[in-house]
């Protein structure tokens, strides 16, 4: 049997996620993380991307997009406590690409005044939300 950690993934409506893990990866502010069971305590903040979380006796991961928030890594617990969490499965692939080439827009606008940091960070979760979306694909086939 392999061994275990548990991970819930949340965000402020509901609970995405709980349950066993053999590995949780994410991406974490400084660079993407792998948490292993026994990881040392580590609270982080994590950008726009996606979580994976490989499930005992599963084949399939289960992947989550978030779109930033916190992780806290205790010895026996994972949590990601996420400012939006959506199932990779509930993505919508064309909204993900209209939010995309709407925040593209907006940052090419020269001739209007633009919020550059929100059009940058919209731009971003788009991008993430794209690939959370290529992710899930990937795996299931």
């Amino acid at each position: 049997m392999a061994m275990t950690v548990h991970v819930d993934v949340v965000n402020a409506e509901e609970e995405l996620f709980s349950g066993l893990a053999e590995i949780v990866s994410l991406p974490g502010e400084s660079g993407d993380l792998g948490i292993l069971p026994g990881h040392t305590p580590l609270m982080t903040r994590i950008r726009p991307g996606t979580v994976r979380i490989k499930v005992p006796g599963r084949a399939e991961e289960e992947v989550i997009f978030v779109a930033g928030g916190l992780l806290e890594v205790q010895p026996n617990l994972v949590t990601v406590m996420a400012d939006t969490a959506i199932r990779g499965k509930d993505l919508d692939e064309a909204k993900a690409l209209e939010a995309k080439k709407h925040a593209e827009q907006a940052l090419a606008d020269k001739a209007h005044e633009v919020n550059y940091a929100q059009a940058q960070a919209e731009l971003a979760e788009a991008i993430a939300q794209l690939a959370t979306i290529n992710q899930a694909r990937r795996r299931s086939h």
